[in-house]
């Protein structure tokens, strides 16, 4: 039980840490781009002294210290500040924006692990083979597409050519928005499946040369049986890892994927932001993407003791197999 709790502890030590560091680097970037925001929101024809009250309004005429510091403040009060362009409070804006990214998200990543982990398996029970190297060469040729060619090629085939599903858009309806996802969420989900099945092959091929999945052969247990209940538990804990990376970078923003189909996520916001110099919305975003993926981390591990009991006690991989 110590041991949990001190690993809790330096683990939430080392997300608060890097969460700090994450805001403080996005800050500096933020407030050093080229462009005055006061300026980029009144618009060319605001004189100087209206752009003058405008960067007091929104303290931007203090020291990059002193709203360095001002932020921070603001923060621990649960104050992300007031967006330029949008004019409204940039915890509004992502409660707004977050749902459509988060639906995204979940739905990509059922599909990525679905296609992947099926991929891999098969590729693993097929080692050597024809059927596993066409597999690679399939998973290869997904990794190296760009998200926009497969988006648009699914645009083509899926909306334009048989019309089965909207083209881009959110919907007005809960039927309606579940047929809109399906492009974006195909679309990210064949990318990274790609992914997923290039790590479960692997992993699994490792476990299958281990003493105890030859044991288990040797006891009569199917390849099938050996490949899904000890190969798979073996590559349990890496996919886990990819899946909460992924999922907190699906969050924070399919950027190309968001503004290909016009899906009203966080990716599309953050674009707007940096385009239009809004910094509260950059730091918003990034704040919230970055503590996703934090929060996601900590689960992660009290997640992969349950999935590898070694990671428990201490064990190395070497002794729980030998």
């Amino acid at each position: 039980m110590t041991r949990i709790v001190l690993r809790v502890g330096k683990r939430l030590a080392w997300a608060i840490a890097m969460l700090v560091a994450i805001v403080s680097v996005a800050f500096l970037i933020a407030h050093t781009l080229p462009g005055d925001p006061a300026q980029l929101l009144l618009g060319p024809q605001a004189n100087a002294r209206t752009v003058a009250k405008a960067r007091k309004l929104y303290q931007l005429d203090q020291p990059l210290s002193a709203q360095y510091v001002a932020y921070w403040r603001r923060l621990a009060k649960g104050d992300l500040g007031y967006s330029y362009r949008y004019r409204m409070p940039v915890t509004k804006l992502i409660a707004k924006k977050a749902p459509a990214s988060v639906q995204l998200a979940l739905a990509a990543l059922w599909i990525q692990l679905w296609f992947g982990i099926c991929l891999g398996i098969v590729a693993a029970m097929r080692q050597g083979s024809f059927t596993d190297r066409g597999l690679i060469g399939l998973v290869l040729l997904g990794v190296s597409t760009p998200t926009f060619i497969t988006g648009l090629a699914l645009q083509y085939v899926l909306a334009y050519r048989f019309g089965w599903v909207p083209y881009d858009g959110y919907g007005q309806s809960t039927t309606d928005t579940l047929l809109h996802l399906i492009l974006p969420a195909l679309t990210l989900g064949l990318y990274g499946a790609a992914l997923y099945a290039r790590l479960s092959r692997d992993e699994m091929r490792r476990a299958l040369d281990t003493d105890y999945a030859l044991a288990a052969r040797a006891r009569g247990a199917s390849m099938w049986r050996v490949t899904t209940h000890h190969a798979l538990r073996n590559a349990a804990v890496p996919i886990a890892t990819l899946m909460v990376l992924e999922f907190g970078a699906l969050v924070g923003g399919a950027i190309v994927t968001e503004k290909l189909f016009r899906w009203p996520g966080m990716g599309a916001m953050a674009v707007d932001a940096m385009v239009n110099r809004d910094g509260p919305v950059i730091l918003g975003t990034i704040l919230f993407s970055a503590a996703a993926i934090l929060i996601a981390t900590l689960l992660l591990d009290a997640v992969a003791a349950l999935i590898d009991p070694r990671l428990r006690t201490g064990s190395s991989r070497r002794d729980a197999v030998g």
